[in-house]
């Protein structure tokens, strides 16, 4: 992506087109940066939490078309944002906001755009935008503005062919952080000490993700995608989790391997959305694309167990291609039985599973709530009585086995 610090305002006049790879040509102006962007065009159902959405590292190299209408009125601002940066590859609005107004707003968002390089269109049909990408699949596409929209349509459609598509991309290492840190529970309300450890394995995880876990009194180390099982041995974690990210899950082999030494040590294990299709492929079930896949806060899920549903926030293109009735057994043997424990509304599409056999579950979606409703909490709560019940089962066992041991003396 290239882009100038034009200002918002010079930026609003300036023509803009969006262009998607099988021809079809939007035309608008520019919102944010201006020169080229070229990325994944998705949509985001969401009416709210525009700032959230655009920080979220599993936007990567993605266009997104924000389907509310009207984008940016409260502004942006620090506490907002779910990662160190604006991680989509461009922005797609109908009406941006003139002038932000929010007792917390500190900035506007097509400020906060310009000084990140984002380039992004506005005054454009994001209905039209959105009935297309759902009728013909979610698809390549270019935003150009200022010189680079002067190019003919031809050459423009040529320049978003050239572009890496999103299967077989591997992104979750661009946007995982490069040193380890903690999140502490004290920093976060709780008071005492921790009640677990976590080895929470960085793949675009959202600043809200930890939090969650250190408010219910959990330390989290957060480790590089590219952690191995001594990092994560390293940490003494009471279990392992994997976050949600970027890119085609085909591409994650080390992730997958590593998750599989997890599993096999008995490990409790928590994987949201990315970590959901990990868990899969660990187990032994592929993963397909999405024809246009399920990104807002406003996505219905049943949960299986329960019988309750959800509404969720989610962002992601693939997904779990695993049966949906009862349980199975898993193709990768040792790993037991698996069921299918969540499932969409809209399309039956997997959105969680629950391993019988060993302690590990994930669910597709994100439950921080950031931006986003609050019913899917509850799933840090579980994690952490699966993380009790192990440590208990492993402490009976050693008292038996110590008991064992003894009585063999005693008989000697």
């Amino acid at each position: 992506m290239t882009a100038n610090d034009s200002a918002p305002a010079a930026a609003a006049s300036t023509p803009a087109v969006l262009v998607l790879e099988d021809g079809r040509i939007f035309r608008g102006r520019s919102y944010g940066a201006t020169g080229t962007a070229l990325g994944e065009a998705v949509f985001a159902t969401g009416m709210t939490g525009y700032q959230e959405t655009i920080t979220d590292p599993s936007y990567a190299r993605q266009l997104v078309v924000q389907t509310a209408p009207h984008i940016g009125n409260t502004g942006v601002n620090k506490d907002d944002a779910e990662s160190r940066r604006i991680w989509v590859a461009g922005y797609i609005v109908r009406d941006a906001a003139r002038r932000a107004s929010n007792w917390r707003s500190e900035r506007s968002l097509d400020e906060e755009l310009v000084d990140q390089g984002i380039v992004g269109i506005q005054g454009v049909d994001t209905r039209a935008i959105t009935r297309h990408l759902r009728e013909h699949k979610t698809m390549r596409a270019g935003i150009f503005s200022g010189e680079a929209a002067g190019a003919t349509d031809k050459e423009l459609v040529d320049t978003v062919l050239a572009s890496a598509p999103m299967e077989g991309s591997r992104l979750a290492e661009e946007v995982s952080v490069d040193e380890a840190y903690t999140v502490e529970p004290a920093d976060w309300g709780w008071e005492g000490e921790p009640r677990f450890s976590i080895a929470a394995i960085d793949l675009g995880i959202k600043r809200m993700t930890p939090i969650r876990f250190a408010e219910r009194g959990v330390r989290v180390h957060v480790l590089p995608a590219t952690a191995t099982l001594e990092d994560v041995k390293a940490v003494n974690p009471d279990g392992v989790f994997m976050s949600n990210g970027p890119g085609d899950p085909a591409t994650a082999d080390s992730q997958v391997n590593l998750l599989r030494s997890v599993l096999d040590a008995k490990l409790p294990y928590f994987g949201i959305c990315f970590g959901n299709q990990i868990l899969g492929r660990a187990l032994g079930f592929g993963t397909y694309k999405l024809r246009y896949g399920h990104r807002g806060i406003n996505q219905p899920v049943m949960d299986r167990r329960t019988g309750k549903v959800e509404i969720t926030s989610q962002n992601h293109g693939f997904a779990v291609d695993a049966p949906l009735e009862g349980a199975t057994q898993a193709p990768e043997e040792r790993f037991g039985r698996v069921e299918v424990s969540h499932v969409s509304l809209n399309d039956d599409v997997v959105e969680g599973l629950y391993c019988l056999d060993i302690p590990a579950f994930s669910v597709q979606y994100h439950p921080e709530a950031a931006s986003g409703p609050h019913d899917a909490a509850y799933l840090f709560d579980r994690f952490i009585e699966l993380m009790a019940d192990t440590k208990n089962a492993d402490t009976k066992t050693a008292d038996t086995k110590t008991a064992t041991d003894s009585k063999t003396e005693d008989k000697k």
